[in-house]
């Protein structure tokens, strides 16, 4: 009798290794995947009946190739066979889909068996979440809950995964609860999921719960909190708990541990640990490791320390985007936009492919430097890349034209955008505001609430701006209105504004209430309420507020000192300015800057006390020049008061500070005028004419209806121009009947 072919061939040596395989259901090794398709050819060729366990280490084998073409020809098989009724059969076949990105074929699949059980529900939602389509998956992974498919450990730390990703709160609570009573709580990678979901939440609470829980911590566990603790800004706690770690546990760090204290290295802007960790980690054999060094040059630039940051970025042995991007970042956010410009130039020579933050980047440098043509050039390369529909890219884009002045471009921009948001409406009431037009401003923020965007407090900080601009009270009024019922005044930001914004409009009254109801102020709210007092004229009630302030425990920094010599100057309060100028210099925490001293020199020049004001401007530390401010002030108490010889040094020095201000040349020409020296008067002109210094002319501002009205000397463009001059003319003689002004009646 003879033996047919085919049971021949099933006695071979490669036949007992492929039964094994198909018995075991292990997926084989890519270089065996040739060779077991290969035999699953010749059993085809044969004349022996197809064993449908054959089948799935078939899949496994293309999914390892990766050989999409081979698996759906096995799929054809499977269908001509009829083995589609079995669910194993199908579930690798959708598991080989899914590896090989066919994510149609494999829904397909899915929607035709005939049965499915907890792990074809698996295959596809680990298929989904390990593919990175969070939504999709998590979808899925909704629907096998509802028809009570039990997930298993690895499906269900993706899905914990995804939560986090999504930033889903619900559904990630909604997870842990699903762990809790499937009680898989007790799994370590289960525990170190949740760890990690909470941790990303910035729930430090609810994650430093399960890490007490857990008993069996491993280093992920350890980093997962550590990262956490950083990036929620708590960073002593994650450095402790990395030398809890390390020196108590004696658990070995790993690359998310080390990124971790970075990052709490970064926050606390602690260069000295930093600089410790850094050499630790290259002991540890961590140098090399592109995460980490990515991480190393971000915390020298968060720490200040920017050679460093190029020292790490030079030594580094391969680059990604993300380095260049960090060390870009890095010169942006240390004000070195022209290092930033020319590091991106060496970037595209290096062949490295920019994305979104690289541009992003890039246009706050051209913001900085109010470089228009470099905003055109982002603009092109935005189109080039096929960038023009990413928010992100073009909200900084319309931005970076806004701070450039080119506010027609950046409204032809806005115009063109088929997704604006909020932040979009924002920098274009940013924008107009930006170049001095705040009733544009305004009306385009109503634009946008007629087109039913609902602001937010950004958006409200920049309309408080406009208002302050517009010094309209009236509309300042409106706007606290929409603050109010938009519930923005909890705002400290907000509230500051607010305050600023009626000071600005002379009403000072409605500064102390906005300041009063404040739920809670920081050192900027109290350096607002005093500026408001002191610009207002009201010097002692600054300097009652400042008192509090100080009762309240609240530390006054380097503007309180500004806001209250500023105030004592206009309110004749010399002695009072003095004692806090000495006390501040006296403070290790305070360090006078030349600003303090020009204040302190305007203060004594209105005073009269001009030989007192030179003295201060003589003892100035020698770190530190007198400038304009200084000079000008001197200057000024000099034409008040009549001392030319003082005046004579200080017109050259603030000549030779500002040859291109006018504000010097009519100084010194007043003050020559006012003490009968023609001549040296006429000279000052002629120099500032030679010099083709134009004059900037002041304004006044007046209220009338609630409405501000802005006159200059002499125009008679506004419409009511003979009734304001008529009333300065009024003003003035009161002044000089009343002993109040040298210059005759008018």
């Amino acid at each position: 009798m003879r033996v047919p072919v085919a049971r021949i061939r099933l006695s071979s040596p490669r036949t007992l290794n492929w039964d094994a395989l198909a018995n075991n259901r292990c997926a084989p090794p890519r270089d065996q995947g040739q060779a077991f398709l290969s035999l699953y050819r010749e059993i085809k060729q044969s004349s022996m009946h197809l064993d449908p366990t054959v089948l799935p280490p078939v899949f496994k084998a293309c999914a390892e190739l990766r050989s999409l073409e081979q698996g759906t020809a096995v799929h054809a098989d499977v269908v001509k066979t009829g083995f589609l009724s079995c669910t194993s059969t199908c579930n690798t076949a959708m598991s080989f889909y899914l590896k090989c990105g066919a994510t149609f074929s494999a829904l397909k699949l899915f929607d035709e068996m005939p049965q499915r059980d907890s792990v074809s529900w698996n295959v596809m939602v680990h298929g989904f979440l390990s593919r990175g389509d969070f939504e999709a998956g998590l979808g899925l992974f909704r629907q096998a809950r509802i028809l009570d498919f039990e997930p298993n450990v690895a499906s269900l730390v993706l899905a914990i995964q995804a939560s986090w990703k999504l930033d889903d709160v619900d559904e990630g609570l909604s997870l842990h609860g699903l762990v809790v009573r499937n009680r898989f709580v007790a799994d370590v990678s289960i525990q170190n999921s949740l760890l990690s979901m909470y941790s990303k939440f910035g729930d430090m609470d609810s994650a430093k719960q399960i890490f007490d829980e857990t008993v069996e911590r491993d280093v992920i566990s350890w980093s997962a909190l550590i990262g956490g603790y950083a990036q929620t800004g708590k960073a002593f706690v994650a450095l402790q708990l990395f030398r809890e770690m390390s020196n108590e546990y004696m658990i070995d760090m790993d690359g998310l541990t080390a990124v971790g204290v970075l990052q709490a290295c970064s926050v606390i802007e602690d260069i000295e640990h930093g600089r410790s960790f850094h050499g630790h980690l290259i002991r540890r054999g961590f140098a090399g490791d592109l995460f980490i060094e990515n991480s190393l040059i971000d915390m020298y630039s968060k720490c200040h320390d920017i050679s460093s940051a190029y020292r790490v970025f030079d030594a580094m042995i391969r680059r990604n985007t993300v380095s260049w991007n960090s060390m870009i970042s890095s010169l942006v956010h240390t004000e070195k936009h022209w290092e930033a410009l020319a590091l991106f130039d060496s970037m595209k020579e290096a062949g490295i492919q920019t994305d979104e933050v690289t541009l992003v980047n890039l246009l706050q440098s051209c913001k900085k430097l109010g470089q228009a043509v470099w905003c055109k050039c982002i603009h092109s390369m935005v189109i080039k890349r096929q960038l023009i529909s990413t928010n992100m890219v073009l909200n900084n884009l319309l931005d970076a034209y806004a701070k450039c002045n080119y506010m027609e471009l950046a409204m032809e921009m806005f115009k063109g955008m088929e997704n604006r948001n909020v932040i979009s409406w924002s920098i274009v009431v940013s924008g107009f505001v930006h170049i001095g037009q705040p009733d544009k401003a305004i009306a385009f923020f109503r634009e946008m609430w007629l087109a039913g965007e609902k602001p937010n407090p950004i958006t409200m900080l920049s309309v408080l701006e406009a208002c302050t601009v517009a010094a309209e009270l009236k509309l300042s009024k409106c706007a606290h209105g929409i603050v109010v019922r938009n519930e923005f005044m909890n705002e400290l930001a907000i509230g500051t504004a607010v305050l600023d914004m009626y000071a600005k409009c002379g009403d000072v009254n409605a500064s102390r209430k906005v300041f009063q109801a404040m739920p809670q102020r920081n050192v900027l709210s109290w350096n607002a309420m005093i500026g408001a007092l002191g610009m207002n004229g009201c010097a002692q009630a600054a300097l009652a507020v400042f008192h509090e302030m100080e009762v309240e425990d609240v530390r006054p920094n380097e503007v309180t000192i500004l806001s209250m010599l500023s105030a004592c100057s206009h309110g004749g309060l010399v002695e009072e300015g003095l004692s806090i100028f000495q006390r501040m210099s006296a403070d290790p925490f305070l360090q006078p800057s030349a600003e303090h001293y020009s204040c302190l020199v305007d203060m004594l020049g209105r005073a009269g006390d001009v030989e007192g004001a030179l003295e201060v401007i003589k003892k100035m530390p020698k770190e530190l020049e007198a400038g304009p401010a200084a000079w000008g002030a001197l200057l000024s108490a000099c034409r008040s008061y009549g001392n030319c010889e003082v005046g004579k040094d200080a017109a050259s020095r603030i000549l030779e500070l500002e040859p291109t201000n006018s504000a010097g040349y009519l100084l010194t020409s007043s003050m020559y005028a006012k003490g009968g020296s023609i001549h040296d008067m006429a000279r000052a002109r002629l120099l500032m004419k030679k010099k083709g210094v134009r004059v900037i002319s002041g304004y006044s501002l007046v209220h009338v209806d609630q409405k501000a009205h802005k006159f200059v000397s002499w125009d008679g463009s506004h419409s009511r121009s003979e009734d304001i001059y008529f009333m300065v003319k009024l003003l003035h003689n009161c002044m000089y009947l009343a002993g109040k002004d040298d210059y005759p009646i008018i």
